[in-house]
């Protein structure tokens, strides 16, 4: 009897482990849709996107913890690992989350404008990068640098320039445009208007989606710089009742005017567009 009893056991077992595979295979298969998912963490950034090609990238943290909960919603349980981190800049409200993110996720890469700033959880984050034992390769981010994700998805980074000369870290924020067919996502961090003029005035800014500068504080998204990107939609990413009452209501009136839709984490929660790089829905 305990002999059968074993054999039924063991069959279970192995039933079940089939099944996990079929159901963790069905999961992998992208069908050459690129997911780009804005996280609800709160008064912070976090984006996660997902390759057609099955690479996955973080850009920023939030301010805490509560990334990890946002990312069990787009990534599969089973799924521990994390190709490219990047920080866009030092500050804690993007930077906050990524320490937990290291400590749960294998990273290969990690990208950063290479400004330190007086977030404790910075430092934590580069002792963690720069432990050799981590095997994460550290990038300092530049113009022209580009991270090819595969099957055709492609983030290139359109600053910083050159290494800050100052201390101000949203002026050496990373912006990046992530590209995939023929839709495009501009990611601005905390890019103040300074850069986003000299970003106007080289051009090839337009894209579908843009990520609204610095929560939607009236320190980014001039009219210039939202008529050269000329997007579809605008992701503001706040906090519910945050401090610095971001959004402004003067870049509310900006997006308005061109007749942008506007979505915002702290009313919507996550925001998910999907791409099969014609197309690009709103989940």
């Amino acid at each position: 009897m305990k002999t059968l009893r074993l054999r039924l056991v063991i069959l279970v077992i192995l039933l079940l482990g089939a099944a996990f595979s079929v159901y963790a295979a069905s999961r992998e298969d992208r069908g050459g849709i690129l997911t780009v998912a804005f996280l609800d963490i709160g008064q912070g950034d976090a984006i996660f996107i997902d390759a057609p090609s099955g690479n996955q990238m973080l850009i920023d943290g939030g301010p805490g913890k509560s990334v990890l909960r946002e990312l069990s919603k787009v990534m599969p349980f089973y799924d521990r690992s994390i190709d490219v981190v990047i920080a866009t800049h030092a500050d804690q409200d993007h930077v906050g989350g990524l320490p937990n993110v290291l400590k749960n996720y294998k990273v290969n890469i990690f990208m950063e404008p290479g400004l330190s700033g007086p977030s404790s959880s910075y430092e934590e984050l580069e002792k963690m990068v720069g432990n050799n034992k981590s095997n994460i390769k550290k990038i300092l981010a530049r113009r022209g640098m580009v991270v090819d994700l595969g099957d055709g998805a492609i983030l290139q980074i359109l600053f910083p320039v050159i290494d800050s000369p100052g201390t101000n870290t949203n002026m050496s924020s990373i912006v990046a445009k992530l590209v995939y067919g023929e839709n495009e996502f501009m990611l601005t961090g905390d890019s103040p208007i300074a850069i986003e003029d000299y970003l106007v005035s080289l051009g090839g800014l337009q894209s579908d989606v843009l990520k609204a500068g610095h929560h939607g504080s009236k320190t980014s998204s001039s009219d210039e710089f939202v008529r050269a990107v000329a997007p579809q939609h605008t992701v503001i990413s706040a906090g519910k009742n945050n401090r610095y009452t971001h959004p402004h209501q003067e870049v509310l009136d900006i997006l308005n005017n061109f007749g942008i839709k506007i979505l915002r984490t702290d009313e919507l929660g996550i925001i998910v567009f999907k791409s099969d790089g014609t197309n690009l829905k709103l989940k």
